[in-house]
């Protein structure tokens, strides 16, 4: 079933000269082969993209074009067979209609366009009436079908194969209108194979007799064949399965000895993972036969199980290439040598499966269980992707396909009855529905490292893994996980071996003076911390008192204020759901810039979920004792970070200080210190001579103050301060037991309003002023300090917050502005203190403070 479409052949003579038996009167370029998908052919446009591509490339010698089904056409024509099936004749009738009506739409309307674009209107190609009649057989064998009121695979072979037939009859035809002859050829003539209906197996001797014998024949420059389709020798129309179309190209470009095959798709190459899953996903320049074979083997979309083989035997490269996107280089895949770690890697997700699990319920060395699993299972005919075995072969896992659960658990249980009968064997488990993720790269063998990065990347975002291979290949590791992880598996794995940078998702918590200005810095900065310090920090969620807005592909930081406003579109998710949403991505960070009570509880949760959290509040760490002790527990639990370096000194690292001088072994004497910025800035300032209520106004309004500033002057908040670092020596020591006095009197401090506080506190200047001068007058100097004595008296720590006159030598006299120090006396430096200074107050500094954290959270994921 061969024909010539009308034309003159452009190259006088053969083409195939030399390759079909005619001596060449010149050298022959050495034929091409371009193979287009359903997706290629689909629309008129892409149809004629098509078009242009052979064009383009006839000038270089003979072509062999293979074409599959038109867009959905092989789908509609199951869907035919289906009805038939069921006596709806009508139905079926309608669907080969749809099916005849888009390769008419697509054929006049290419050419139309070709009419407009050459401007010659000749003699045109009769597309309806060649349309009309090809599916004339169809309708035929579907009126049988619905007689029969049945489908076999070999009918329904037969039935998908005019999707292949009628898709390339009209691209011979247009191609023929374009000035380009072109012949149809009907792969079925040349491609032998045995009668395994639905995933045919190919004959290549005979095919390639076939083939040898039918080329001399194609005398056009281009000939169009039919992919998926073959015949078994008795003349019984087969399909070669899945992809079976680039499997058509490369039998013919090895039949041929073409020098090179494109498969033309509608992606840029073999891409690093599903784009439909990860967006990042980018197309590999060059890969193995082996490691594409590879990815076949664990079912990557693009390539048909035995595509790789002609190849491999032959030795012709192939390049997947993109129809839309032509200039793209696309991915070669060849025999050729690779330098170590010049390719990434492949993240693929095989979906729709289960996993079957028997155990044995006593070690037994005599009983093969792993071998009569298999074989029950071979012997149903049920597929087998992966298996895994326990070390002395007392346990088997087995994934296989979802629909076919049953009839394995029969087969299993069939093979072992004696045992269960013996209750030798526990009952078989099932779980379902599961996905087999599998990690692909040619470098595998010498990236000693992969295995624990691809399942430690899993664990850390908490996708549970029910069973797990490596092949002796060393080009693949594979596990099992539940099908809801799907997404959340591959883009994770994803990240975690194809990029430099680590993704960090923040769910950021409050958008007052730090919050707002942690945003800020993290839009200023993200590009320089993916470029130098590998970190990409990706702010996925923003919570207020009143919304939240929350997006997995990340929040707009540059117009983040407008979600916030009154016609801002917004979603107000509950916190939990937010979390159970956020610990899906990776490295998952919640960031707390509030000052809320009952964050202990929220830390909790978001540990347990796997998420870090990093917190400029000091609250969830001045609860009692026994919930602070579950909370650090907790991050401890869950292997996660809990950072709160902000919470005594801004940016200053006095926490991390005073955690180095305890883990490496040092005693601490005393410490001391001004921990409050803001009571440091107004001590200064009352010195020079300011009025204490005029100072704290200009410190409210520079943003060193908390919302209240009642807060600042009560001193509750340095006690609380206090007693974080207090409790990092290990003293259980509760916020009651502190000594507090306020910077200013009490009543005044109880003023509920911020007006009436300030009223009140004007009221003050006079009296506080008189004191300031005394303090000055003696050559003192006032300062609000702490003083931790973990000894004290009787053994017992003592903690003191409140003003204190000081001499002019004292450490904290130096201190200027909004800064903060703290001296550390120890065994070690007992006779010099360790001191730590700096500005302690002020919302960049905190929020500088908290993206620190959030690095060194990242950094200690990357072992930096």
């Amino acid at each position: 079933m061969s024909h010539r479409a009308r034309g003159v052949n452009a190259f006088g003579g053969c083409p195939w000269a030399g390759l079909c038996g005619i001596p060449p009167a010149r050298m022959v370029t050495p034929p091409r082969v371009m193979k287009f998908g359903g997706s290629s052919l689909g629309t008129p446009e892409r149809l004629s993209q098509v078009l242009s591509l052979i064009a383009a490339e006839v000038p270089a010698g003979p072509l062999a074009v293979v074409v599959s089904a038109m867009g959905d056409t092989t789908d509609h024509l199951i869907e035919a067979a289906d009805l038939a099936s069921r006596g709806d004749d009508l139905g079926a009738e309608r669907i080969v209609d749809l099916v005849a009506d888009v390769a008419t739409a697509n054929g006049l309307m290419v050419l139309q366009s070709i009419e407009r674009s050459t401007g010659v209107s000749g003699e045109r190609p009769q597309i309806t009436p060649v349309v009309r009649e090809l599916l004339v057989p169809l309708r035929r064998l579907l009126t049988g079908v619905s007689l029969l009121r049945e489908r076999t695979t070999q009918t329904l072979d037969l039935v998908m194969s005019f999707g292949e037939r009628l898709s390339a009859t009209v691209v011979s035809l247009l191609l023929t209108a374009q000035g380009i002859p072109a012949s149809f050829v009907d792969a079925r003539t040349w491609l032998v194979s045995d009668a395994r209906f639905g995933n045919a197996l190919v004959d290549w001797e005979d095919s390639r007799q076939r083939l040898h014998g039918l080329r001399a024949g194609w005398s056009t420059p281009v000939t169009v064949h039919t992919g998926f389709i073959g015949q078994t020798p008795d003349g019984r129309t087969t399909t070669l399965g899945r992809n079976g179309s680039d499997y058509t190209a490369t039998l013919l470009a090895r039949g041929l000895g073409a020098s090179e095959v494109n498969i033309w798709t509608d992606v840029s190459g073999v891409m690093t993972a599903d784009p439909g899953l990860v967006r990042d996903a980018y197309p590999i320049a060059r890969m193995s036969y082996m490691e594409a074979l590879e990815l076949a083997s664990f079912g990557a979309r693009m390539f048909h199980p035995r595509t790789m083989i002609p190849l491999m035997e032959s030795g012709v490269p192939m390049r997947i290439r993109n129809t839309m996107a032509p200039d793209a280089p696309g991915t070669r895949i060849d025999g050729g040598d690779r330098s170590p770690g010049e390719r990434p890697t492949c993240v693929t997700s095989l979906e729709n499966l289960a996993l079957i699990d028997v155990r044995l319920r006593r070690l037994s060395a005599e009983m093969p269980l792993g071998e009569r699993v298999l074989r029950a299972l071979r012997s149903a005919g049920v597929s087998v992707w992966m298996t895994s075995q326990a070390a002395h072969g007392q346990a088997v896992a087995a994934v296989i396909p979802r629909t076919a659960v049953e009839g394995a658990r029969e087969a299993v249980s069939r093979e072992l009855a004696a045992e269960f009968d013996r209750g030798d064997l526990e009952p078989i488990g099932v779980r379902s529905p599961v996905t087999l993720l599998s990690l692909v790269a040619e470098d595998m063998h010498r990236m000693t490292d992969a295995p624990g990065r691809f399942f430690g990347a899993l664990g850390a975002v908490g996708v549970a893994v029910g069973a797990i291979a490596q092949g002796a290949s060393s080009r693949s590791i594979s596990c099992a996980i539940d099908a809801a992880d799907t997404a959340l598996a591959v883009r994770t794995v994803h990240a975690a071996f194809n990029f430099a940078h680590q993704e960090v998702n923040l769910m950021v918590l409050g958008k007052g003076t730090v919050g707002s200005e942690l945003l800020a810095q993290i839009a200023q900065q993200e590009a320089f911390l993916q470029r130098a310090h590998g970190v990409r920090l990706k702010v996925v969620g923003i919570a207020a008192s009143q919304r939240t807005v929350f997006d997995p592909e990340g929040v707009e930081l540059a117009g983040w204020r407008g979600y916030f406003t009154e016609d801002g579109k917004m979603e107000s998710p509950s916190l939990d759901a937010v979390l159970d949403r956020l610990r899906r991505l990776p490295v998952p960070v919640l960031v707390d810039c509030t000052a809320l009570d009952g964050m202990d509880e929220v830390y909790a949760g978001a540990l347990g979920r796997g998420i870090h959290v990093v917190s400029a509040n000091k609250k969830p760490l001045t609860v009692p004792w026994e919930a602070r002790e579950r909370l650090m527990a907790a991050a401890r639990r869950h292997f996660r970070g809990y950072r709160y370096e902000t919470t005594v000194g801004a940016s200053l690292p006095v926490i991390e200080t005073l955690q180095d001088l305890v883990r490496t072994g040092d005693r601490v004497l005393l410490i001391e210190g001004s921990f409050s910025g803001t009571l440091g800035y107004l001590c200064n300032e009352v010195m020079k001579g300011v009025p204490l209520s005029a100072a704290v106004e200009t410190a409210r309004a520079r943003g060193f103050t908390e919302p209240n500033p009642q807060d600042d002057l009560s001193g509750l908040d340095v006690a609380r301060k206090a007693l974080i670092l207090a409790r990092e020596l290990g003293v259980p020591l509760a916020l009651e037991e502190i000594e507090v006095e306020p910077l200013a009197p009490a009543e005044i401090i109880a003023e509920p309003s911020v007006e009436g506080f300030f009223a009140k506190l004007r009221e003050h200047d006079a009296a506080f002023t008189e004191r300031v001068g005394r303090i000055r007058d003696q050559g003192r100097v006032l300062r609000y300090l702490v003083r931790i004595d973990p000894g004290g008296a009787g053994g017992r720590a003592q903690v003191r917050v409140g003003p204190t006159e000081v001499d002019a030598t004292h450490p904290s006299t130096r201190l200027r502005g909004a800064e903060s120090f703290v001296a550390f006396t120890t065994e070690r430096y007992s006779e010099s203190p360790l001191i730590v200074q700096g500005a302690g107050a002020g919302g960049a500094v905190t929020a500088a403070g908290v993206l620190a954290d959030v690095l060194r959270v990242a950094q200690g994921l990357r072992g930096r």
